[in-house]
Formats: C-alpha cells, structure tokens, sequence
C-alpha cells in the first residue's frame, strides 16, 4: 500500500466518528413524524428529545480534551465507538420516553469524543501538501452518514415500530468503526510527547514521504520548547486569541441554520404543505447535494484555501436563506422554488462553513494545548448545536417560517464580517510553522 493510500485509509477510519455524528443527526430528523404523536410530544419536549443526544456531546468532548493528552488518541476512539454502538440499540428499544432521552445523552459523549478526536487525529497524521482535503474527510463521513440515514428512514417508513429501528440501525455503523480503529497507528506526534521516539519513527516512515528523522527533529523541538498545556494557558496572550477564534468558528458552524434544515427538514417541509413521504424523499434529495458539494470541497481546500471558502460561503448562505424565507413570507411553494434554495443553501454550506471549519479548528491551535484547545471548541460547538436542536422547533413557531430564515440570515451574515476580518489562512503551512507564526515563537 503506498503512502498516500495509507493516509486515505486511516484517515477514513477515523472519520467514522463523523459519519456516526451524521447518522445520528438524520435518523432522528426521520423519527420526528412518528415518535412527536406516539409521546404526545409538545415542540419544547421534542425540541429537549432532539438535543439531550448534545449534553452527551458536550460532557464526552470535555472529557477527552484530558483523555487524548494522556491515553492518547486511538484508545479513546475505541471507546467512543463501543458506547455508541451499544446506546444506538437501546435508544431504539427503550422502554419510555425518559429512557429514550437518557440513553441519547450516552451516545452524544461517543459522538463527542469521536468528533473531537476525528479532526486531531487526521491532522497530525497528514501531510501538510493534503492536510486540509485529509481533514476534510471527517465532514465527508458526516455527510455519507446523514445521507445513508436518510435512506434508511425512507426504507424503515413502512414498517411496524418503525422509529425503533430506525434508532437501532445507528449500530450498523458503529460496529463497523469499531472494528475497523483497531487498524490505525498511534498519532506519532503523541507518541513523540511520551518519547516513544522508535514507534513514532515507524509509523512516520509509513506516512511521510519527507526525512524521518527531520520530521522527528521538528516536532521534538517544538514540543521540548514548550511545557505542558494546562487550561491556564489558554489564557495567555496570543493563544486566548486563537481559543476565542476557535470557540467562534465552531458556534457559528452550528447557528449558521444548516443544522436546523438537518434535524428539523420534515417540521420545514410540513410548513409548505408536504406529507410525511415526500418530506423524507426531500431529505434524500438534501443528503445527496450535501454529500456531492462535499467533495467537491475536498478538491477546493487545498487550493483556494480556508478563507476564501469561508467567507464566500458565509456571504451565498446568508443570501440563500434570505430567499426561502421570502418562499416562506410570499408562499411561493408551487413547483420547485422553495427545494432549489433550500438545496442551494445546503450545498453553500457542504462546499465551505461545514468542511473547513474542522479543518481550522485542527490547525490553529499551539501544540502543547492542542487538545485541550481543539476540546474546548468542539464542546462549544456541542453547546450551540444544543441551544439550536432544542429552540428550533420552538422557534419556528413562535416567530413562524419566514422570520425564523430571515434571522439566521442575518446570523450569516455577520459571520462574512466576522471571517473577513479575523480569520488567518493555513494552506501550505505546517503545523508548526503555523504556529510559530500566529503566537511569535
């Protein structure tokens, strides 16, 4: 297997937690029809079913912030595919609706973990020339994930107890990404921090096509050169910066309003007048834009850079949804005209905010507070995605359709001025080069 293909496929593997991350999103999107009316559900209880799968998310990311320093990273994968696994099934069977809800917020610490862990991990094992379209990788596993879900609520309609399985198929997945992270190496760039200097040399010899022993040599420096990371000093000047950035990056991904489409597709499309079938057929349709505009992102990182997507992207979303709530104000909802911005939109995002938002997120950070940086960000992206899942439904009704868009249109685009102001570029650069850049040393 030569080198590139290693790093696609250890990559791959550990983007799985993204695909469960996907999953999980749309499988509950397609039970909303059918668990709302069997629990007499009202839109602040649906909106707190949709959303406890987060408060896991959060607790699971903090967590591994300190877990991934010490234990490294694949251990904790494994585990964050073993709860996940096991939670997939009980969500599906459980006994009560508090039984339901609990057994979410025990599958959102894997997916927590995992998404964390996902991004980190492939960033220190790619490349610089590739790291962006690597990392990238983990938003494609999420999109995969959203799309085979999609399928699946589409075939498990029909059937008896039908938002039972579609809960349980959340396994599937799962037992595949266990399996499969017993294949992948030790990050090299932890093993050098514990000085396991002869494995780390093995595993890079596998996966860098420059001097091993230079790479070696780098990392150690920049590593010796710095003590250990502690939450104190993500406080320290031009690192807080860089945490704030990070923590900004991370929320306005999830307030941006794709999530909302996500997890609430079939409350928006009920809106226009749809029935439950052609609801999820229009999820199928927003899973396969989403998975198309994500590779073609993939191609894009690495040459037009994070910036450029990011901006471009934050201004065409706000423009996007700006248009479906006037569908929504004018009820232009004959023939295709409300589908085509809400696909619009969707592939906006697909092609930028979703992808390079990770990518940054792995990038930015000082090696020595790496991971309890990149576990701070992604547990304040658990906590906006948290704040949407749960006010959305309720949102929706209290300010109705049109409002509702035009608000995260306006959200977008304060996000455009945000990134054009603040947000650095890291295409070509190193890790470490990177680093010594933004903080001076």
């Amino acid at each position: 297997m030569r080198k590139s293909q290693y790093i696609f496929f250890i990559s791959m593997v550990a983007a799985f937690g993204g695909l469960l991350f996907g999953f999980d999103i749309a499988i509950f999107s397609g039970t909303i029809p059918f668990i709302q009316p069997y629990y007499q559900l009202s839109e602040a209880q649906l909106g707190w079913t949709g959303s406890s799968l987060y408060v896991g998310c959060i607790v699971g990311t903090l967590l591994t912030g300190y877990a991934t320093d010490h234990f490294g990273r694949k251990l904790p994968l494994i585990i964050a595919a073993a709860i996940f696994t096991i939670s997939s099934l009980l969500m599906g069977w459980a006994g009560s609706h508090s039984m339901l809800v609990f057994w979410r917020i025990i599958a959102g610490i894997g997916v927590g973990a995992a998404s964390m862990l996902s991004p980190l991990y492939i960033a220190e094992v790619s490349p610089a020339a590739i790291r962006g379209r690597m990392v990238s990788i983990n938003q494609l596993t999420v999109v995969t994930g959203i799309l085979l879900a999609y399928f699946s609520n589409y075939v498990l309609a029909d059937f008896e107890n039908n938002w039972r399985w579609m809960f349980s198929s959340g396994a599937v997945p799962a037992i595949l990404f266990f399996i499969f992270v017993f294949f992948v190496p030790e990050s090299p760039r932890w093993l050098l921090s514990k000085g396991q200097v002869e494995k780390a040399k093995a595993i890079l010899t596998k996966i860098s096509s420059s001097n091993v022993d230079l790479d070696v040599k780098e990392i150690q420096t920049r590593a010796q050169s710095a003590v250990k990371g502690t939450f104190s000093d993500l406080l320290q000047p031009g690192i807080f910066s860089l945490v704030m950035l990070g923590i900004t990056i991370a929320v306005f991904q999830q307030i941006s309003g794709a999530n909302a489409i996500f997890f609430y597709a079939p409350i928006i499309f009920e809106k226009a007048g749809m029935n439950v079938k052609d609801q999820l057929m229009q999820q199928i349709m927003i899973g396969f834009i989403n998975l198309i505009f994500t590779l073609l992102a993939m191609q894009l990182v690495d040459k037009l850079g994070r910036k450029k997507l990011m901006v471009s992207g934050a201004f065409l979303m706000a423009l996007w949804l700006f248009l479906v709530g006037i569908c929504y104000s004018f009820e232009l909802f004959a023939g295709y005209t409300l589908t085509i911005f809400v696909l619009a939109f969707i592939a906006t995002y697909a092609a930028t905010l979703a992808p390079v938002t990770w990518v940054l997120i792995s990038e930015i950070f000082p090696t020595r507070v790496r991971g309890l940086a990149i576990s701070l960000a992604t547990g304040m992206l658990w906590v906006a995605c948290f704040a949407l899942a749960y006010g959305f439904p309720v949102l929706i009704e209290w300010l109705d359709a049109s409002q509702t868009f035009y608000f995260f249109s306006a959200i977008c685009l304060l996000y455009f001025f945000i990134l054009l102001r603040y947000v650095p570029e890291t295409k070509g650069k190193t890790l470490e080069q990177f680093e010594t850049e933004a903080i001076g040393h």
